[in-house]
């Protein structure tokens, strides 16, 4: 067993847990915290951090809802002010690609004196298995303000492998990794491969941003939230980020999951069982 202890900020979200299991089956101890947790980590609520990050060496970060937010670049700055006080000595940040507040925040950890990494991912092909896609997917309709534009979307198991090596290697130390998967593809691909894959009729219509928000209003999504999807759906999504990278082979030295490969585990896994 590895003395060193992790602090893992979103033990719930879909990194966070994935990196939790995998520095911990490395032999890592880890301070798994999120708003459920004992001691709670509460991005609204600073005064509880320090505690929280008290006797950890090394942190991995994910911001809710995402670094692009207005608010997360105040956030970061504190959570970095923290880190040095509990004496932190190196912080894994996950971000988005293509998106100018997420760089601005990025900016002030490699800034920091710390030791750091940033990883920046492409949209996650999880989101259709765990995300605010998986609704559509099992209700056979998915309704996106998304166009024909390309997407190389990731595999978040990558990104959490790519997230641990980042941790345990030290070679990795203060480097931007962006993440993507092989193939760049719609978001009309994407559901004609998950029909493909689940074989079920899972259709795909273009809507207008104002559409799509006006049914996320009706499901009560916080304001943030919407910001956000506006943001995703009309600022990032123009195709500034239609090319794919080589982070993830830079890292693990291996290919990223292609989407069909991700379709078929997460179906094995019965991602979407309820569509039987």
């Amino acid at each position: 067993m590895n003395l060193h202890t992790c602090l893992i900020v979103g033990k719930n979200g879909k990194t966070g847990r994935r990196v939790n299991t995998l520095i911990t089956e490395a032999g890592y101890v880890t301070r798994a915290v999120s708003l459920s947790s004992v001691p709670s980590f509460d991005w609204q609520n600073p005064a509880g951090w320090l505690e929280v990050m008290q006797g950890c060496q090394s942190a991995y970060v994910c911001f809710q809802p995402d670094l692009a937010v207005p608010d997360a670049q105040q956030a970061i700055a504190e959570f970095i002010r923290q880190a040095k006080l509990a004496r932190i000595s190196h912080i894994v940040l996950l971000s988005g690609r293509g998106e100018e507040g997420a760089q601005s925040a990025e900016q002030l950890l490699i800034n920091s004196g710390l030791s750091w990494n940033v990883v920046r991912a492409s949209w996650f092909a999880q989101n259709f298995s765990e995300g605010f896609l998986i609704e559509g997917i099992l209700n056979g309709h998915v309704a996106l303000p998304a166009g024909d534009v390309l997407e190389p979307f990731v595999d978040v198991d990558d990104i959490a492998e790519v997230a641990v090596a980042c941790l345990t290697k030290p070679h990795l130390k203060n480097q931007i990794f962006e993440v993507t998967g092989p193939e760049l593809l719609t978001f009309r691909d994407c559901v004609e491969i998950l029909s493909q894959v689940t074989g079920k009729v899972i259709n795909f219509t273009s809507i207008s941003v104002d559409q799509f928000l006006q049914v996320l209003r009706q499901k009560n999504m916080p304001q943030e939230v919407l910001w956000l999807m506006k943001e995703l759906f009309t600022v990032v999504l123009d195709g500034r980020n239609s090319h794919v990278t080589n982070g993830v082979e830079a890292v693990l030295g291996r290919l990223p999951t292609s989407f069909q490969e991700y379709a078929v585990k997460a179906k094995n896994t019965g991602a979407w069982n309820s569509m039987d």
